[in-house]
């Protein structure tokens, strides 16, 4: 399924289109994929609010298996489970990759939007940033892990909350649902603000201590809070309940305007950061920590064909958890 021309996902951007599989480079390795989760930055690229800078498959949360492997290839051997997500590739050599910080790599390469993802029967990547896919979890509830799990897992960390903190979340669909399980398993309190008794109550049903609309108070000022809805507007009120000293996280790659607002929202040391894809550490990390828990995922499946339904679905709030692209089923690890 490609993205050629970008428009609203109501009128169907991404086409099927038959190409010749994918050759492996150089220390790359061809997938079969077998499931691809849907993001809601796919979302973005199909209609337009990341720039379409050639022709693309859209997918970043790829499971698959290991089909060939190109020359100098020795990581993975043929029949390997693997995963693909958002960054695929960095320069090694930036004052960024250097200092640990990989994910703000200028030259950075992306999955589905600077190269070809999993919306596809075949994906390539460089063997480096493949994943190993714990054994804990089936193909489709292996791939939401690979993005919304990442992101979720970084977003948490940044916020700084510690084990019997409190925790805020605003908008509560595919990363927010497994971050909730991450923060439970370390003894956080979470607080979910969100739009519609249904997100509301897939909140409480898995442990959240307290559910309500975006506009409410929050019972008790959290010690960070995540912001996983696109909406600027969202921040003023989420600053108004973090504690002093906290940290928001706003977590999407793409937001409206932020408006303007009273200093006060932000005095008393409280800290506003952005997260910018993840570290190979992160990914490698949130999926042993994922696999201990166990986190599991709510997925819905679809066919490959339905991907425009799917991103139609997500954009309306419609998704219990995560749509999952289902390529090729083999149902197990």
């Amino acid at each position: 399924m490609v993205v050629r021309t970008q428009g609203p996902i109501e009128t169907r951007p991404l086409v099927p289109e038959e190409r010749p599989i994918p050759m492996p480079g150089a220390r790359e390795i061809l997938v079969r994929v077998f499931a691809c989760g849907v993001c809601r930055t796919d979302l973005h690229v199909a209609e337009g609010d990341l720039p379409l800078r050639h022709p693309v498959v859209p997918g970043h949360q790829v499971v698959g298996r290991v089909e060939q492997r190109g020359s100098d290839a020795t990581r993975f051997a043929r029949g390997d489970r693997v995963g693909i997500a958002w960054l695929r590739w960095t320069d090694g050599t930036c004052a960024f990759c250097a200092g640990g910080r990989e994910n703000l790599c200028p030259n950075a390469a992306f999955t589905g939007w600077s190269a070809d993802g999993g919306y596809a029967e075949y994906a390539t990547v460089h063997e480096d940033w493949a994943y190993r896919i714990p054994a804990a979890f089936d193909d489709v509830e292996a791939a939401p892990l690979l993005c919304a799990g990442i992101i979720g897992y970084r977003a948490l960390r940044l916020t700084g909350v510690p084990p019997g903190g409190r925790l805020g979340v605003y908008g509560f669909g595919s990363s927010a649902h497994l971050m909730l399980q991450i923060a439970l398993a370390r003894d956080v309190a979470v607080y979910v603000c969100t739009r519609g008794p249904d997100a509301q109550a897939h909140a409480r049903a898995l442990g959240a201590t307290w559910a309500g609309d975006v506009a409410a108070d929050v019972p008790h000022a959290t010690d960070g809070t995540i912001i996983f809805a696109p909406a600027g507007e969202l921040v003023p009120l989420a600053l108004g309940n973090l504690a002093p000293g906290g940290t928001l996280v706003l977590a999407g790659i793409h937001m409206t305007p932020i408006p303007s607002m009273p200093y006060e929202r932000l005095f008393q040391e409280r800290v506003l950061r952005s997260v910018t894809a993840n570290t190979r550490d992160d990914a490698d990390a949130l999926l042993r920590e994922a696999a201990a828990i166990p986190l599991r995922p709510d997925v819905r499946a679809f066919p490959l064909a339905d991907a425009n339904e799917a991103l139609a679905l997500l954009k309306r709030g419609a998704i219990r958890g995560t749509a999952v692209l289902v390529i090729d089923a083999r149902g197990g690890p």
